[in-house]
C-alpha cells in the first residue's frame, strides 16, 4: 500500500469504541509505560494510537495527527514505508534469528556495518551494535574502559559530560546525563567515574556576555577541568552535538570543534552522542563533521538507523583504537554483548531504511524543507509567551517564558508544555512536552505544505496555552494586553 493509499484508508486505523475502551483499560490494568508516572486513574484516558502513514499517525477512532514527535525523534522516514516492512519481513522468513557471539556472523550484520561505516566520518570503520541508544551508550563506556586499560593506560577512568546532557537510562548512562529531571531522589546513581562540565546554552548565558565570550568561558572550563582532574586519569569525553532531552540546546558557534580539539590535545577520546542526530535529522547521516566540523574518536547512535521499525543501536570507532586493540594481542573477550546484538531483521531495517534514505535524497530534502520548517518554528518568536525557538532543521526546542525580557521561567508546577501539547491534541497535533519547552522532531518526510499546517497549528495552540494562563490569574502572567500576540 502506497503511503497516498494508507492515508486515504483511515477506516483501517478505526476500532470500534467497545474495542478501545477494553484496550485502555487493559493498558491501565497491566502496561505499565515507558518513564511511567504512577497515578490514580484520571479522565483523561492514554491517547490510542492505532496507524501511522507519512508523516501522520491516527487514533483508535480514525482522527489523524501531524506527529510532531517523530515517535520518539525516530520515525525519520515515516509511518507506512512498504520498502522497509518488506526488508524485516523476508528476513524473518529466512533467518529470524541467530547468536552475535565472536567468531559467528550472519548477511544483514555485516552488510548493514559495511554500509554505516561507509558513511561515517574519518577512519571511523568498525561497528558495535547493540539495541538502541542507552545500550550503545552504555556498550561505548564499557568498551572505552577496556581500551585505556589495554593500552596501558587503566587510570585513564573518568568521564566528562555536560549539565542537562541526556545519553540514556541505564544505570551508567543514566548516571553519566546531566538532566535534573532524570535525577529522582528515589534512584540511585554511579558518579564515581562521572565530571560535569557546563550546559553549553547561549540563551541562559551569563548576563551581559556574548555568545563569543560564552563559548570562550566554556571551552576554558573544559580545559580548567582537565587540568584540575589530570589528563591521565580521564578516558573520554560524551557530547551530543545538540543537546536533545535537555531542551534542544544548540551549543555556541565553534564550541564542538573547539572541544573536540581540546580533547585530541590532552589524548582524551572523543565521542559523539549522535542517537539523534545522525541519519539525516540535520541533513547528513551523520552530523559531526559535515554540521559541526569534528571528526570523533567514537560515534553512537540508534534511532534513525531503521526509522523505528526495528529497535537497533551502536557505536562506531576508529581504525587507531581497533589496531591498538589488535596489536595488544589479549587472549580473553570483552566482555560486552547482547542477544539481540545486530539482529539479523533489524540489521535488514537498518539497510532498507538507508537505502530509501539514499533513493528519495532525504538528506537533501532535509537541508532544504529542514531549514523551512525551522524558519517557520522561529517566526513563534513573536508570540509573548515563547522565550526562545532553538534548535536546526527538524530537530527544534521551543522554551516558554513567564516574561520575556527577564527570561524569567513559568513555576514548574505549571508544566506550561503539557498545556500547549493538550492544545495541539485537540487541533490535530502531537507535540512532546518538556516542562516549560516543547520538543519537535517530526519525520524527516514532511512536505512544504504539512510544515505550514504544523506551523498554523502549533501557533494556534501556543496562542491558546497563553490566553488560558491568563484568565488564570494565579500565575502571575501579565494581562493580555502586555503579552503580544
Amino acid at each position: 500500500m502506497t503511503l497516498t493509499e494508507a492515508a486515504l484508508s483511515r477506516s483501517q486505523f478505526t476500532l470500534s469504541k467497545n474495542d478501545t475502551d477494553l484496550l485502555l483499560q487493559a493498558d491501565y490494568q497491566h502496561l505499565t509505560h515507558a518513564w511511567p508516572v504512577f497515578r490514580s486513574k484520571v479522565n483523561e484516558d492514554a491517547l490510542l494510537i492505532s496507524g501511522g502513514a507519512g508523516a501522520r499517525v491516527f487514533d483508535a477512532s480514525g482522527r489523524q495527527y501531524l506527529d510532531g514527535m517523530g515517535g520518539l525523534w525516530c520515525v525519520n522516514m515515516g509511518y507506512g514505508r512498504d520498502e522497509i516492512c518488506d526488508a524485516v519481513a523476508s528476513q524473518l522468513r529466512i533467518m529470524p534469528y541467530y547468536s552475535p557471539a565472536d567468531g559467528l556472523a550472519h548477511a544483514p550484520g555485516v552488510k548493514l556495518a559495511e554500509k554505516i561505516a561507509s558513511l561515517a566520518p574519518g577512519d571511523l570503520n568498525h561497528v558495535f551494535f547493540t539495541c538502541g541508544g542507552s545500550t550503545a551508550n552504555d556498550s561505548a563506556l564499557r568498551f572505552i574502559e577496556f581500551y585505556q586499560s589495554i593500552r596501558g593506560k587503566p587510570q585513564k577512568r573518568l568521564v566528562i559530560t555536560r549539565q542537562r546532557a541526556y545519553h540514556g537510562s541505564t544505570i551508567m548512562t543514566a548516571s553519566m546525563g546531566g538532566n535534573p529531571a532524570e535525577r529522582s531522589p528515589h534512584l540511585r546513581f554511579v558518579m564515581d567515574n562521572f565530571r560535569q562540565v557546563s550546559c553549553p546554552n547561549p540563551y541562559r548565558r551569563p548576563e551581559g556576555m556574548s555568545e563569543e565570550a560564552f563559548c570562550d568561558f566554556l571551552v576554558d572550563e573544559l580545559r580548567s577541568k582537565i587540568l584540575d582532574l589530570g589528563a591521565d586519569n580521564i578516558a573520554a569525553f560524551f557530547a551530543e552535538p545538540i543537546l536533545g532531552a535537555g531542551g534542544v540546546i544548540v551549543p555556541p558557534e565553534g564550541y564542538n570543534r573547539r572541544t573536540w580539539e581540546v580533547c585530541r590535545e590532552f589524548d582524551i577520546l572523543y565521542v559523539a552522542d549522535e542517537v539523534v542526530t545522525a541519519f539525516g535529522r540535520l541533513g547528513h547521516f551523520f552530523a559531526s563533521k559535515e554540521v559541526f566540523g569534528t571528526e570523533p574518536d567514537m560515534i553512537v547512535f540508534a534511532k534513525g538507523v531503521t526509522s523505528g521499525y526495528q529497535p537497533l543501536g551502536g557505536f562506531i570507532y576508529s581504525d587507531a583504537i581497533h589496531a591498538t586493540l589488535v596489536a595488544a594481542n589479549y587472549p580473553y573477550p570483552l566482555s560486552n554483548g547482547y542477544t539481540y546484538s545486530a539482529h539479523p531483521g533489524a540489521c535488514a531495517a537498518g539497510l532498507a531504511n538507508i537505502a530509501l534514505m539514499e533513493n528519495e535524497h532525504i538528506c537533501a530534502h532535509v537541508r532544504m524543507e529542514g531549514a523551512h520548517f525551522e524558519r517557520r518554528m522561529k517566526e513563534l518568536a513573536d508570540i509573548g509567551i515563547v522565550g526562545e525557538v532553538r534548535g536546526s532543521h527538524f530537530m527544534i526546542g521551543i522554551e516558554c517564558v513567564k516574561d520575556k525580557d527577564t527570561k524569567e521561567p513559568f513555576d514548574p508546577s505549571i508544566s506550561v508544555g503539557d498545556i500547549v501539547a493538550r492544545h495541539a491534541g485537540e487541533l490535530g497535533l502531537i507535540v512532546r512536552p518538556l516542562g516549560s519547552m516543547i520538543i519537535l522532531s517530526p519525520p524527516l518526510v514532511l512536505s512544504r505544505g504539512e510544515i505550514d499546517e504544523f506551523a498554523r497549528l502549533l501557533r494556534l495552540a501556543i496562542l491558546r496555552c497563553q490566553e488560558e494562563l491568563v484568565r488564570d490569574e494565579k500565575w502571575g502572567l501579565a494581562s493580555s494586553d502586555h503579552v503580544k500576540s
